[in-house]
């Protein structure tokens, strides 16, 4: 069989069964091998770029490694973005990007580029494989990586005609399993007895914990303390639990920030979060003054970055805290009432048309189980500060890394890796002239995404951080006002175009969904008011002073 074959046969035995990407000369002989693969669908897509992030966003729902592929040169770069996406996500996807003939190496042939170190930055492991009976322990290698200890991207370059070389003899190894990293029983000892020591503590969780939430509540309701999450983390625990705080961090809640700045918690416990500028809001030294504090986490090198770190616990997370828990119950620690912690501020409806009204009505008429794929810009912040936590799992926000465009996938992703669950995507104008072609994909795989674009004719971050940073903003920062809605039913898409508040309303909702495929909610809206963003606005106004 030629190599490509065996790698595919490989692939599928590890649960593939979507390849995201575009086809073209240099992966021609892994899509026609495909042809003879019903098993696996490839997903094409508008563009490399907006295939990573669904290969992203489905390894995350589909708790599985995922694929995803682009050709030598151009399609290898647009890639490039996505992996360093997945790799602040911790997210196992293998890139696999075609190259030129390994004769033709190094005389100019089209679209030729040596991608090995280009990727080698963004993912966990990158490679060129030049012999064909080489191509299939590489990418066994290369799966094995992506699974093990801190899951993340990795990627093989494969040139054409190794791509095509017959191999003999092959043997399909068994699927990538990942070995659990088990914390120390002597920290975790260490851990409950200095948990004890102390009454008062609060538990800030971030991504991290998202295979872990009954474990966090639980250990939260056995303490008796208050729960803080990163944004990152919002969608975890529903606003419903008496414990839940709110948001620390970007776009997060005055009530949480006065708690970390003024409240008497003598410990500070930290779940699944790095600890990044956004987490923290701009690593503000509130977080932990004064506090005990312990961090859980199955990346080492997030201890002791930016705060110090009084116990490290190295493991995965549900791990640590079953065993936590247990110890806890071992040294006599039963559950008490729950103490009903200072909730974020109410929000009183008016009938104001902004952009905390939009979301809040939009979420009022759309199922309590939807999945909000928030994209980068002005919208998130309001989506991150007033949108509420009413079903697990209910929020894709990666402030991270920030990639615009990226919710648009995410959406697409999330979609095919667990299609049972009604997903909407937040975007904007400006991250919908990015990816928003990929609705184009969401109607070809007939996926029920409603994509509620927020147009307001202009980069809305960019401005209002100029405007809060030099007092002032630049033309070029706006444009012209384009009618999207009108852009998606030349593409024979269910569209609406929303210009008050009135018109976001059950009838026009209800109509955008259940269409078979995707639909375009266009809320033509420019908001002046300041983005709740947090300290975040104090910084930039605050900038050079």
């Amino acid at each position: 069989m030629r190599a490509a074959r065996a790698v595919l046969e490989y692939l599928k035995g590890n649960g593939v069964k979507h390849i995201f990407g575009i086809p073209a000369g240099s992966v021609n002989v892994i899509f026609d091998e495909l042809f003879d693969m019903p098993e696996i669908t490839p997903v094409v897509t508008k563009h490399e770029g907006a295939a990573a992030y669904m290969a992203a966003s489905y390894a995350k729902y589909a708790k599985q490694m995922s694929v995803c592929i682009g050709c030598s040169g151009p399609g290898g770069t647009n890639l490039v973005t996505g992996a360093a996406n997945a790799m602040r996500e911790h997210l196992p996807v293998l890139f696999i990007t075609g190259a030129v003939p390994v004769s033709t190496v190094g005389l100019n042939a089209s679209q030729e580029l040596d991608a090995e170190p280009v990727f080698r930055s963004v993912t966990k492991y990158s490679v060129r494989v030049n012999r064909a009976q080489d191509l299939l322990a590489e990418v066994v290698k290369a799966v094995e990586i992506a699974n093990s200890g801190v899951p993340g991207p990795v990627h093989v370059a494969m040139p054409v005609d190794v791509q095509a070389g017959v191999v003999e003899g092959v043997i399909t190894p068994a699927p990538a399993q990942r070995a659990p990293l088990i914390p120390n029983a002597d920290t975790i000892r260490e851990v409950a007895t200095a948990l004890l020591k102390r009454d008062q503590g609060y538990i800030f969780v971030g991504q991290g914990i998202r295979n872990s939430v009954d474990q966090v509540i639980e250990l939260a309701e056995l303490l008796n303390w208050p729960i803080l999450t990163s944004p990152q983390a919002k969608g975890f625990i529903p606003e419903s639990h008496p414990l839940l705080a709110g948001i620390f961090g970007f776009a997060g809640h005055e009530n949480v920030s006065n708690l970390i700045a003024e409240g008497d918690g003598e410990t500070l416990l930290i779940l699944g979060s790095s600890l990044g500028e956004t987490a923290t809001n701009n690593w503000n030294a509130n977080l932990n003054r004064n506090r005990f504090t312990i961090q859980m986490d199955f990346d080492e090198t997030v201890f002791n970055r930016k705060y110090n770190v009084d116990i490290p616990v190295l493991g995965d997370i549900n791990l640590s805290l079953l065993f936590l828990l247990e110890e806890l119950r071992a040294q006599g620690v039963v559950k008490r009432d729950v103490t009903a912690v200072q909730k974020k501020a109410e929000y009183i409806q008016k009938d104001e048309y902004n952009t905390q009204n939009v979301l809040l009505q939009l979420q009022k008429n759309l199922p309590s189980n939807t999945r909000y794929t928030v994209d980068i810009g002005e919208f998130m912040s309001y989506a991150i500060h007033y949108m509420d936590v009413v079903a697990r799992d209910s929020f894709d926000i990666n402030v991270h890394f920030g990639a615009m465009g990226s919710g648009i996938s995410s959406a697409i992703g999330s979609s095919l890796a667990d299609p049972a669950r009604p997903v909407v995507s937040i975007t904007g104008d400006g991250c919908f002239f990015m990816h928003g072609m990929e609705i184009l994909t969401a109607k070809e795989y007939k996926l029920p995404i409603l994509f509620v674009v927020m147009n307001n004719a202009r980069l809305g971050m960019v401005y209002h951080g100029h405007s809060l940073q030099y007092k002032r903003s630049h033309a070029s920062f706006e444009q012209e006002e384009i009618h999207i809605a009108a852009m998606a039913a030349a593409l024979n898409i269910p569209s609406y175009r929303v210009s008050q508040l009135e018109d976001v309303n059950e009838d026009v909702i209800q109509g955008l969904l259940n269409q078979g495929g995707p639909a375009v909610l266009e809320v033509a809206l420019v908001d002046n008011n300041v983005p709740p963003m947090g300290d975040r606005v104090k910084f930039l106004s605050s900038f050079g002073k």
